[in-house]
Parts: structure tokens; sequence; C-alpha cells
């Protein structure tokens, strides 16, 4: 891993995608709960009808998609059409190029319009389990910050391929 600043960077970002990872599984694991309530308490009479489970389901599979969106950016997989499959070295990076800047202007309005989004649900709660509205609505501007910090990632290497026409350096 390089020294200096873009090593510390390197390393945040693998620590970050490595939160990521863990805060997804943990969203995962948690959404099997309310579903599975929702679903006993929809075909018998053992429980009651929660509705808190609808909504708390919901803002997990809002997070679930959002940091599965953040994680596929880092991966690569996301937003990802391979028109060219055969490309290689600098033609790859070339067209590598091109496609992150349409993820960067993705990210840019995630971000911008993400905090006006969370600013008008900041003093407000859900309707039926009283959740506070800004948990779920943060997610917007947090995944735009993310694909920005991992799609600039991605176009540095492909940048660097692109000046010096080799991979670098894991």
């Amino acid at each position: 891993m390089p020294s200096g600043p873009r090593g510390l960077f390197r390393r945040f970002t693998a620590w970050y995608a490595w939160l990521l990872d863990i805060l997804m599984t943990l969203a995962v694991a948690s959404i099997v709960f309310p579903v599975t309530l929702q679903i006993f308490a929809r075909f018998t009479e053992l429980l009651p009808r929660y509705i808190w489970t609808e909504e708390l389901s919901r803002f997990l599979l809002v997070w679930m998609v959002m940091i599965g969106a953040m994680v596929g950016i880092r991966e690569g997989t996301h937003f990802n059409v391979d028109l060219f499959p055969n490309l290689k070295g600098r033609s790859k990076a070339a067209a590598d190029i091109v496609a992150g800047i349409f993820i960067l202007v993705f990210a840019f309005v995630f971000l911008w319009w993400g905090i006006e989004f969370t600013d008008f649900a900041w003093y407000r709660v859900s309707e039926l389990a009283e959740l506070p509205l800004w948990t779920i609505h943060i997610a917007w501007p947090i995944a735009g910050a993310t694909w920005i910090l991992f799609q600039g990632e991605r176009m540095y290497d492909s940048f660097q391929v692109l000046v010096h026409g080799e991979e670098p350096a894991a």
C-alpha cells in the first residue's frame, strides 16, 4: 500500500468499506425479525398486528439498498454497463473515467438534494412507529458523499493508468 497521504486515504477507504460491509450484514440480519413478525401477524391470531414492524422493515430496506449501492461503487459493480468488455490498459481507463464522470454527477445530485431532503425531515417523526425521519432521509447524502469518495478513488486509479499505462499497485 502506498505511504504518505495516499496510503492513509487508501487505508481509510478500506476501513470504511469494511464498516459498510458490517452495517450491511447487520441490516440484513435485523430485517428478518420485523418481517417475520409481519408474516405471523397476517396469517395467525397468535400475534397482534405489529404496525411498527412495517415501518422498521422499510427503514432497514432503504438502508440496505443505499449501503449496497455504496459498496457497489467501491467494487465497481454499481452503475456498470460493460459495452466494451475487451478493452484493456489506457482505453479501458479512458472509458472508466468517462463513466465515472456520470457517476459523480449522480453522486453530487444525491449529496446536494439529499441534504435538503434530510433537512426537510429533521424534526419530523414517522406516523406509526414515531421513528425520527432524518434517520432514513440521511441515507441519501451519505450515499452521495460515499460515492464521491469511492468513485474518486477509482477515477484516480484510472487516471494513473491513462498517464502511466499500467495498473497501479494494489
